[in-house]
């Protein structure tokens, strides 16, 4: 769990803590192939293994972050595919989705865009693809510009 604030021009005003949430064993198991792979490769189960941080915790460490740079209801939700994020933070962090602006700002809906009206401007796309969550952040907010500069030409 990580989280970036941006200004209006997605300049990063600030970082957040990098949390890795402890799970029990069991809910490791059940992951399936891809994400015992990737999450594996990437050191984040064992992180997540060795981490005595709750999702309690977690939300409210996020929760003081915030509050330092933003007004509760002020901030949209944003990054790539978030939808899922959204439904996490509703079940599990309820707290914390409340903190965020009703609107999303999902980057994957101008992707989507671009793919159908201009799709010339996918190519300039460049992702670290770590599935880190920090990185995941800097690669929404990378590709947030590059569709700014190609497909929105401001």
């Amino acid at each position: 769990m990580a989280t970036i604030i941006t200004d209006s021009e997605l300049n990063i005003v600030a970082e957040g803590p990098v949390i890795a949430v402890h799970q029990p064993q069991s809910f490791l198991d059940s992951m399936d192939e891809w994400c015992t792979r990737t999450h594996g490769e990437s050191g984040l189960t064992k992180r997540v293994q060795e981490s005595d941080i709750s999702e309690s915790q977690a939300e409210q460490q996020t929760i003081e972050f915030l509050k330092k740079h933003v007004e509760k209801g002020q901030s949209p939700l944003c990054g790539n595919s978030i939808g899922q994020d959204r439904r996490f933070l509703v079940k599990y962090m309820p707290e914390l989705e409340d903190f965020f602006h009703y609107r999303n700002l999902d980057v994957s809906t101008v992707k989507e865009l671009a793919r159908r009206w201009r799709p010339d401007v996918l190519a300039g796309v460049k992702k670290k693809g770590s599935h880190l969550a920090l990185d995941d952040i800097r690669d929404s907010i990378n590709e947030l510009r590059h569709y700014r500069e190609q497909f929105f030409k401001l």
